[in-house]
């Protein structure tokens, strides 16, 4: 089967395609899905919680009433995503040491992460390398890692990318997957790397430490591993204060390794440095579910050509409460969106002549963990 994907944007632009045959489309529909999906019944569709179950018995419901079939596991409309919770404590322990001095690092004022190894205690120690931005980016003749073998290390990277205005490098201004910090995990765990720290700083994160601490403070999905997988026993970011204490024992500053790592001719760097730390960590199996229907295509050559629209059905759940309301209710983001895929599927199913090819509209979870359901 060929699939070819479409983003929620194009959605809007079906819909808009789809009202010139079908004038039944509904603003009031899609209202009413939107009300539900972010009442506070459903508080805040968090992803192996209550609300999030209801949610996707919701959307499996309403896609059925629209007459799209199942897509999903065994005959449903449910296609099973096996997730953990990782809840890293601050009982967890990070230090560094260089030329007989040392520091220990405060969980949440200095430093966060996730223990991605999946395990309730792990440990790691390793010498410190600096891998400037930790980009290995062949079609632009950019690499930080020069062929050095970094494995077994622990590596100390910005996020972002080098700064450019030139379209043709890094995309200029744009912000392209080199210099997200989930692109930086996977390199350098790709390159044997035992755990990767990011120094964070506003200018090159883009936000400020309260939204890197504020993301880590609470249990996190993730991918389940499979049995004898590889993973980073720590995936984590530092302050730019915590960053230069620990420079300082090295000899070096933030300011000087930034400016290094913007060059071309970069070379990673030891830094003559140790960190080590235990990673202590609540774990937690997540029964959690994408929704998936489908609408099959006219033209029975090409009914196995899938075009699939989506949008992710998790929002963040119950936290820490503002001005005394807990629940994280998602309206926007993306009971709208859902509310826009359950219409157009309506829409679709409803056609007198289908389109040549299938419709495959898929409500994914864990997207705001960084899509993992996807």
């Amino acid at each position: 089967m060929t699939i070819t994907y479409k983003s929620i944007g194009l959605c809007m632009i079906a819909g808009t395609l789809l009202l010139a045959q079908d004038a039944s489309i509904s603003a009031g529909r899609m209202r009413e899905y939107t009300k539900f999906l972010s009442s506070d019944l459903l508080e805040g569709r968090g992803v192996g919680q209550r609300g999030g179950d209801l949610a996707t018995e919701y959307i499996a419901n309403q896609f059925a009433l629209a007459g799209a079939k199942p897509a999903g596991d065994a005959g449903t409309y449910f296609q099973k995503v096996p997730l953990v919770g990782l809840d890293l404590q601050r009982s967890s322990q990070l230090s560094a040491a260089a030329n007989g001095r040392s520091v220990d690092f405060r969980w949440g004022d200095d430093w966060a992460g996730a223990a991605l190894s999946q395990e309730p205690d792990s440990r790691f120690s390793g010498d410190v390398v600096f891998v400037g931005h930790g980009i290995a980016a062949p079609e632009y003749k950019w690499d930080d890692y020069k062929g050095v073998d970094v494995a077994g290390k622990v590596l100390l990277m910005f996020t972002n990318e080098p700064p450019s205005t030139d379209p043709k490098f890094f995309e200029g201004r744009a912000l392209t997957y080199y210099g997200r910090w989930t692109y930086k995990y996977e390199e350098g765990l790709r390159r044997g790397a035992r755990a990767v720290i990011l120094i964070h700083t506003t200018p090159t994160a883009g936000y400020g430490w309260e939204v890197v601490r504020s993301s880590r403070d609470h249990e996190a999905p993730f991918v389940k591993l499979e049995p004898g997988g590889k993973a980073l026993t720590l995936a984590g970011w530092i302050t730019t204060d915590a960053a230069q204490k620990m420079l300082a024992m090295a000899g070096r500053s933030v300011d000087e390794l930034l400016a290094a790592a913007d060059k071309p001719d970069f070379r990673p760097i030891d830094l003559g440095m140790q960190m080590s730390g235990r990673m202590i960590q609540k774990i937690r199996e997540m029964d959690t579910r994408n929704v998936a229907a489908i609408v099959l295509g006219s033209d029975p050559a090409l009914q196995d050509e899938v075009v699939v629209f989506s949008a992710h059905w998790d929002h963040l759940g119950v936290g820490a409460p503002i001005n005394g309301d807990s629940i994280y209710n998602g309206s926007i983001d993306n009971a709208t969106g859902c509310a826009v895929l359950i219409e157009l599927a309506r829409a679709w199913a409803a056609l007198p002549k289908k389109p040549r090819r299938s419709a495959l509209f898929l409500s994914f979870t864990a997207e705001e963990a960084y899509l993992k359901g996807s």
